[in-house]
């Protein structure tokens, strides 16, 4: 289905529901949202809350969304399985999460190096990747949709300073994704931790380093309280995607427009959420950098293991999984064409701005 704007699609949802429709549209009905995030988080927990109103207030309460953020209902990292399975009829996470059931789920949120926010919600859209999508989630019960990116991330926050690629050795560190595989690879021992847990862990020294999202959630957890190094960019998350995902069978039976509503919707929010996590990003770095942190890059030396480490990871992802295998190569190939692309004008760009202001 073609994209349509929020506000046809809640006229043609105003119209539809006058005339003689399913039994769904007739009446109220209820439906459960369940998030990774806590409510409230910036951004991530913010954003499916919105969708929950806005699909309420769209359908006149014919679909009355109730949002429940990570842990409320369900375990954070169990928004999938709550939806396939039938308690819930909505979630909205980051598609890796789903990773250990559904491997191809990776290349959703984001591979080493891969593409960026904006390259990944175009390959999803024009690229053929929510065909794709779509095939591998057909087995679960489910359909998904982008719910837009919290962008490129940092790399982490370290207690001490990294010098070279041998402070790194031994270390202990929160990481998501296969940035845990990267790091092991560089001499790093990783642990997957859910939001709630990361500022006690590094806090508590069950970890040495973490790395979360970026400047704006990273500043909602406190981390540059307990770990004041701040290092950028993280290798694994270029542009880290997030969905918004229904029960098949529950999507099948909306009418037309309320599909249209849904979709639309989704979207919206998608590209606010984006948008938020640009500006918002960069306004709390600035704050981080008055309030004595100094954000900074990786050494060369550990750039270089990174980089090799993270190519390594990625090529050999697909494994024996069937889907990632199918997806892998439309993937990699438009890596590759965004990179070439990125590299002339938005990379020279981004370089040529920091000279002109001198930064």
């Amino acid at each position: 289905m073609k994209r349509r704007t929020l506000l046809a699609g809640a006229a043609l949802g105003a119209g539809a529901m006058t005339l003689g429709a399913p039994a769904i549209a007739q009446g109220k009905r209820v439906l459960k949202l369940v998030g990774t995030f806590p409510r409230g988080f910036p951004g991530l927990g913010q954003a499916p809350e919105k969708i929950a109103k806005l699909m309420t207030d769209a359908t006149d309460g014919t679909l009355t969304v109730e949002y429940f953020g990570g842990g409320e209902l369900v375990p954070p990292y169990a928004v999938n399985d709550a939806v396939s399975s039938g308690a819930a009829e909505m979630g909205h996470s980051a598609p890796y999460f789903a990773a250990g059931k559904i491997p191809a789920t990776m290349y959703y949120t984001n591979m080493p190096y891969g593409l960026s926010a904006s390259e990944l919600g175009g390959w999803i859209r024009y690229g053929g990747g929510q065909e794709l999508w779509d095939e591998t989630y057909a087995p679960f019960n489910l359909k998904p949709f982008w719910a837009g990116s919290s962008m490129a991330q940092a790399g982490g926050w370290f207690k001490r300073p990294i010098e070279s690629l041998d402070d790194m050795q031994g270390l202990k560190m929160r990481i998501a994704g296969l940035g845990g595989e990267i790091m092991q690879k560089v001499g790093v021992s990783s642990v997957n931790l859910p939001p709630s847990e990361i500022f006690p862990a590094l806090q508590s020294g069950v970890v040495d380093a973490a790395e979360f999202v970026g400047p704006w959630n990273d500043v909602a957890l406190g981390l540059a309280k307990v770990a004041p190094y701040y290092y950028m960019p993280a290798p694994h998350e270029t542009g880290a995607g997030l969905e918004t995902i229904f029960r098949m069978d529950v999507w099948e039976e909306f009418t037309p427009a309320q599909k249209v509503i849904a979709e639309s919707i989704v979207s919206a929010v998608a590209d606010e959420t984006t948008t938020a996590f640009a500006y918002n990003n960069a306004v709390a770095l600035e704050q981080l950098m008055a309030d004595g942190v100094t954000p900074t890059v990786f050494p060369d030396d550990v750039v270089d293991a990174l980089g090799k480490a993270s190519v390594e990871v990625l090529e050999a992802y697909p494994g024996d999984d069937e889907m990632s295998q199918k997806i892998h190569g439309p993937y990699v190939e438009f890596i590759k064409q965004a990179t070439q692309c990125g590299k002339l004008l938005e990379g020279q760009m981004y370089s040529d701005r920091a000279r002109a202001w001198g930064i």
